[in-house]
């Protein structure tokens, strides 16, 4: 199904092209920031959320900005000094009421750039600012990404078969919800980029919020998404576990059991969907860790080396050089 990826990457290039030759000026440089959506995003509120920046760190040299309100969701570009054609798209967390920009997203490009790999930090926009079709406003702004990254793919010197996520928490669920609804139609296609595959080659699924239905829900993530009274049919169809089949990429998965936000039964049950379909993934449980991590885990503590295990993980695949 995915062989022909290289050629309509190379079918869509004009499309790649009108979208990029609309970005402002500058935007050709190293750090670049891509609109997902020209014009308004689909389903958009009058008037757009306001944007808002909350900056919880008190600490200039370690920021950990909360992001509110995205009004035009986006890619921002981190490139590699020696980049090798992989690419990975990320995904921060917040329970689908924030994104934590910093340690989920700007402090992983740094380590991954350091692997040779180009990294595209995804700002989604929030289910509760007014869009329509709220539970899957995240998703389609996942789905268009990865589409705008594999149409763009010559312009990056990325390989479009060795296209990664990795999503943390609510990210974890989103990043989930790609990796197992990638062909499902949530947005009208804008253009020629929309022809492509929205299949991650491997997901990297970080302390993840993985069901809607379980009672090891996140609430909050829930809430955000659906609001209270949702339809337990719709939560199913929402809850990852329950989404895996033969077109599913490989899934890696960490998480810490002492987890005290998202329970590590979230992973566990998709660990077990994955064996049960007789899909690739692999999981690493740590007795210590907490939520939210990141790489911010001292090197004492074992669980600080799911980098190191996401990278093997990739080689193993094919999906990553050396």
């Amino acid at each position: 199904m995915f062989e022909d990826l290289t050629r309509r990457t190379m079918l869509t290039g004009m499309a790649a092209t009108a979208t990029l030759a609309a970005l402002p000026a500058g935007a050709a440089d190293a750090d670049e920031v891509l609109p997902l959506w020209p014009g308004s995003p689909p389903g958009a509120p009058s008037p757009l959320p306001k944007p808002s920046t909350e900056q919880r760190s008190k600490d200039p040299a370690a920021p950990d900005r909360w992001l509110r309100g995205i009004d035009r969701p986006s890619l921002t570009v981190r490139r590699a000094a020696n980049p090798n054609g992989t690419a990975v798209m990320l995904m921060p967390g917040g329970g689908y009421g924030f994104l934590a920009i910093d340690n989920e997203g700007e402090e992983q490009a740094r380590w991954l750039n350091a692997q040779g790999i180009t990294a595209f930090i995804l700002r989604y926009r929030i289910p509760t600012d007014g869009w329509a079709n709220r539970a899957t406003v995240p998703l389609a702004d996942a789905q268009r990404g990865l589409r705008l990254i594999r149409a763009s793919a010559t312009r990056y010197g990325v390989d479009p078969a060795k296209l990664l996520v990795i999503g943390f928490s609510a990210g974890g669920h989103l990043a989930g919800s790609l990796a197992t609804r990638h062909a499902e139609r949530v947005y009208t296609p804008v253009d020629a980029a929309d022809q492509l595959s929205a299949r991650p080659d491997l997901a990297g699924l970080i302390y993840p919020v993985v069901s809607m239905a379980a009672p090891f829900t996140h609430l909050g993530s829930r809430d955000q998404l659906f609001g209270a009274g949702a339809d337990p049919k719709a939560l199913e169809a929402a809850s990852v576990e329950k989404r895996v089949n033969a077109e599913t990429p490989p899934i890696f998965l960490t998480h810490a059991s002492d987890d005290g936000l998202v329970p590590i039964e979230n992973s566990i049950a998709l660990y077990q969907a994955l064996l049960a379909a007789k899909r690739p993934g692999e999981l690493h449980a740590f007795d210590q860790g907490g939520h939210g991590f990141g790489v911010r885990l001292p090197k004492t503590v074992p669980a600080s080396a799911w980098p190191t295990l996401f990278a093997a993980y990739a080689r193993r695949l094919g999906l990553l050089a050396g």
